[in-house]
């Protein structure tokens, strides 16, 4: 059964740090680009961070850039998303995501595969 879990998500205090996980069952992510993505209550789901397959390259939105970073681990069949400097604006459930072309895409459509979710709050 093919099946992405997210985990790591919690309460944070601003300026905390999280390490998210995505970890990958029934398939191998070494041929997938692993896209993040978060989803605050009440707007759209929209992209967080990429990292492709094919040559490992990344890929940030402008609000998380400098402070979150992925990574992966094939050998682990897992990817990781380190977020520093959280803010209270990063609150959102954040969901990742395997998109079977390799290739960093924004463009949720062009995804295979989701996990269900994790719920990340930041606040004091």
């Amino acid at each position: 059964q093919v099946q992405l879990v997210e985990s790591g998500g919690g309460l944070v205090q601003p300026g905390g740090s999280l390490r998210l996980s995505c970890a990958a069952s029934g398939f191998t992510l070494d041929y997938y680009a692993i896209g993040w993505f978060r989803q605050a209550p009440g707007k759209e789901r929209k992209g967080v961070s990429c990292i492709s397959s094919s040559d490992g390259s990344t890929a940030y939105g402008d609000s998380v850039k400098g402070r979150f970073t992925i990574s992966r681990d094939n050998a682990k069949n897992t990817v990781y998303l380190q977020m520093n400097s959280l803010k209270p604006e990063d609150t959102a459930v954040y969901y990742c995501a395997a998109d079977r072309s390799g290739w960093c895409t924004t463009d949720i459509d062009e995804y295979n595969y989701w996990g269900q979710g994790t719920q990340v709050t930041v606040s004091s």
